[in-house]
């Protein structure tokens, strides 16, 4: 066999697998969702229900905490609770001294009794030293990094997992959008240190938690976790509607892209979000323009200056032009980068947790989020996102048209990776 034909050969086997990373889940949403019934239509929750996955469950309680200051100890006191199990899954996980506090926290805990699971991904802890994996391992927590680079999965390296899921006990869960990292730290005072928020759920919600973590960790391990360590009765822990719903490629799921042209097309009065990356697919644009004709106030709340990626900055505002148009209100966040990921609907529904509002976490990711239906903790999120608009400023479609010809230009070789970012 000649080189030539060899070297044919490789080649066309690595753009195999290249196409192969870039592919999307068979079940596809290509059509827009109509304008049926409202958030506050009993039709809504029944379809809610049956069309993300698990069931909207009464009965829980969820608690928001506003960055590093607040978020943190809260999960470290959790931890420090446990009695039988922790199962913690996260996407960014990085050597530096939040990510010796919780490792510090697990030990502690291993070595008096409690089972640890802890699942990292691959990419996503790059920057964590083996030092610290090491001194996790050697107390007895089983640690899985996600999709680490093999030969025999180069064909879902681009599939990682983004979900930030903690479990205590089957009984207290923790999710949202914080990474183990020390931008995570202190409250948003400077640009080193992120606009942040996270969530506490009790309530019988924890258990679609629970089990949201075993889908990543059978990947993994190909070992289930259950039994009443892992998944104890829930008794009512407040008066909230919840449920917590997974998407995954590798499951041909569209339940993120789903859920939110739904809740878009369902509004009646408002929509209000936040969003650390908004790359959003014709689709979503189509419902976000729709929603604004019907009357809709729509207000997007997006970084400014101090995002982390100019590439994303870039391919999300060259869409800007349609939206600004319809009357969609876009604001940048001035002080820091905000890394918040928060919808509400007409103050009916909250949905939170680590889903970008963009393709990649659409289509690509494995993400989780928890979708409460109660208009008390709607009002304590509304007021949470009119106090980050205080220290935004709005970007208007004048604006839009007259920003710079260079970085027009640079729209143009970044918006076709748009599904990538």
């Amino acid at each position: 066999m000649s080189w030539t034909i060899v070297l044919t050969v490789v080649a066309t086997v690595l753009a195999v697998v290249v196409a192969m990373n870039f592919a999307t889940p068979e079940k596809k949403i290509e059509r827009k969702v109509e304008h049926r019934h409202a958030i506050a239509d009993p039709q809504f929750r029944r379809e809610m229900s049956v069309l993300l996955g698990p069931a909207i469950l009464p009965g829980n309680h969820v608690t928001g905490y506003q960055n590093g200051d607040e978020i943190f100890p809260a999960m470290l006191d959790a931890i420090a609770s446990a009695r039988e199990t922790i199962t913690f899954e996260t996407y960014i996980y990085w050597s530096g001294d939040v990510g010796q506090r919780f490792a510090d926290a697990l030990v502690e805990r291993a070595r008096a009794g409690v089972t640890v699971h802890l699942m990292i991904d691959w990419v996503g802890s790059i920057k964590m030293d083996e030092s610290m994996l090491q001194q996790m391992e050697g107390a007895g927590i089983q640690v899985e990094r996600y999709r680490p680079l093999h030969w025999y999965n180069l064909d879902r390296m681009n599939n990682r997992t983004h979900r930030k899921l903690l479990v205590i006990d089957g009984r207290v869960g923790f999710t949202g959008g914080v990474g183990i990292a020390d931008q995570w730290t202190g409250h948003a005072q400077d640009p080193d240190h992120w606009r942040e928020a996270h969530f506490r759920i009790e309530g019988p919600a924890v258990a679609q938690m629970q089990s949201a973590f075993n889908d990543n960790w059978i990947k993994a391990t190909g070992h289930l976790l259950n039994g009443p360590a892992y998944f104890p009765p829930l008794e009512r822990a407040g008066d909230m509607d919840a449920h917590l719903f997974i998407a995954s490629p590798a499951g041909g799921s569209e339940s993120m892209h789903l859920m939110y042209l739904s809740a878009i097309a369902a509004a009646e009065h408002s929509i209000d979000l936040t969003a650390s990356y908004f790359v959003p697919d014709e689709l979503i644009d189509k419902a976000l323009v729709a929603a604004r004709q019907r009357g809709v106030r729509v207000r997007i709340l997006l970084p400014g200056k101090h995002i982390d990626s100019d590439t994303v900055r870039l391919s999300s505002r060259a869409g800007w032009g349609k939206l600004l148009q319809a009357g969609i209100e876009i604001h940048e966040y001035q002080p820091t980068m905000i890394h918040v990921k928060l919808l509400v609907v007409d103050g009916e529904l909250v949905s939170l947790g680590s889903t970008n509002f963009d393709i990649r976490s659409f289509r690509l990711n494995d993400e989780a989020s928890l979708n409460v239906y109660d208009r008390e903790f709607a009002a304590r999120m509304l007021e949470v996102f009119e106090k980050d608009l205080e220290d935004s400023i709005q970007y208007s479609y004048e604006m839009w048209e007259q920003r710079p010809l260079r970085e027009k230009l640079a729209e143009k070789f970044v918006r076709p990776l748009r599904s990538q970012l």
